[in-house]
């Protein structure tokens, strides 16, 4: 039996191999989990406005729309975790989806269960922690039960691995962390690159810049990362 944030979950299958995704398919409904399928990019496009999921699984070699182009519009529409699948094992192809705001990468061939494990574990990063008080620091107002960041009083919209490294940071000021402490505190079942972390917190620095507010995070070379006071 599913646990009870998966009884609740809608997963969007995006797979162009009908017996691959019918084969992900049955793995998540034995673990309780609403299901929808696309064969192509567009059809995942369709589905994903109709249906809002809780997590899309995204293949990257699509007809019609390939994977990055979809992730690229998802990410226009706000914060839906997303797992990419592909056969491609290029360490630039996983660094592109991770730039782009991609929460893991699955690579084929892989093993169905360790898929789910995977699509648990993201949820899991998504649910709001209830009793954690809001953060402010360095500019930043960070709400852990609505998952939410705002800067100058503007939302930034930031991806699920976005925010858990940010709010990290943001509650350890002036603490450095290495990249592989910020990958196992945030992203521990994801298997991501180190230079994954470098994607993430860029794109949380081009965020702020685009809403003229100041960037906090400060690079620790041959270390890591800190949040300081946003005064450099």
């Amino acid at each position: 039996m599913g646990s009870l944030a998966s009884r609740s979950s809608l997963v969007l299958v995006v797979e162009d191999e009908p017996s691959l995704s019918q084969v992900l398919e049955a793995y998540l409904r034995r673990e309780g989990f609403r299901t929808e399928r696309a064969l192509d990019g567009e059809s995942a496009l369709r589905l994903f406005y109709a249906t809002r999921p809780n997590l899309v699984l995204l293949d990257v070699m699509l007809p019609k729309l390939d994977g990055f182009e979809v992730l690229r519009r998802i990410r226009q529409a706000g914060d839906t975790p997303v797992i990419m699948v592909t056969a491609r094992v290029d360490d630039v192809d996983r660094l592109v989806g991770f730039r782009m705001g991609t929460d893991d990468y699955v690579t084929k061939p892989f093993n169905p269960p360790e898929v789910i494990e995977r699509v648990k574990a993201v949820l899991r990063r998504a649910q709001p922690r209830d009793g954690e008080k809001p953060v402010v620091v360095a500019g930043l107002e960070i709400d852990s039960r609505g998952m939410q960041v705002k800067a100058l009083g503007k939302r930034l919209d930031l991806t699920l691995s976005e925010f858990r490294l940010l709010e990290l940071l943001a509650r350890h000021p002036g603490r450095v962390f290495s990249r592989a402490e910020l990958i196992q505190a945030c992203l521990p079942e994801s298997g991501a690159l180190e230079r994954v972390v470098d994607a993430h917190l860029n794109s949380v620095r081009r965020k702020l810049g685009a809403i003229g507010a100041t960037d906090p995070l400060e690079s620790v070379r041959g270390v890591g990362y800190r949040l300081g006071n946003g005064s450099s």
